[in-house]
């Protein structure tokens, strides 16, 4: 008798995310985020969290602590990143499950508000996970000095009083 599917499953903090671990979860393809289009380089994330289904590694969200200036005023944000889920474990609230315990750590770190970018067809899924559009450009650091963000911005409050800051939106980093 299989009792696999009985054991719900969890989110728990990684303490090492290797490029192996994400081929586990997206397969080996040279693009697995679908961004490279975008021509940005990223940063890597600090800390890491995922979800085990018997032994694999199937799902992924990172985090990283960021400089930011909204309005002119600068910030520390957590970026949120690398968030993925194996394609045959998809439908499953995975995605939810992971998300969950990388916002409650972020909660912890000091920063009022999380950040990511997405592709459009992500945002409806990030926003059934409580993430808000941020409808405006936001410029972000590269090699040759700042460029306008191509993906969408969404940003979540990591405390109950967060709206975001009116203002010009900067990140003084590369993207995470």
């Amino acid at each position: 008798m299989d009792h696999s599917s009985s054991v719900p499953p969890t989110a728990v903090r990684l303490t090492r995310y290797t490029k192996t671990d994400q081929a586990e979860i997206l397969g080996e393809g040279a693009d697995p985020f679908g961004v490279a289009d975008t021509g940005l380089a990223w940063l890597p994330k600090n800390e890491h969290f995922g979800v085990r289904l018997e032994g694999r590694l199937v799902a992924h969200t990172g985090l990283l602590r960021l400089p930011m200036s909204v309005g002119g005023a600068e910030v520390e944000v957590v970026g949120v990143g690398g968030v993925a889920v194996a394609a045959d474990v998809r439908g499953r609230g995975l995605a939810r499950l992971v998300m969950t315990a990388a916002l409650d750590h972020a909660r912890t770190m000091g920063p009022r508000h999380g950040l990511l970018f997405c592709r459009p067809p992500l945002v409806a899924l990030y926003r059934r996970l409580g993430w808000r559009v941020l409808d405006q450009d936001v410029s972000v650091e590269q090699e040759e000095g700042p460029v306008i963000m191509p993906l969408r911005t969404m940003w979540t409050p990591l405390h109950e009083d967060a709206d975001w800051p009116p203002g010009a939106v900067r990140l003084l980093s590369y993207p995470m």
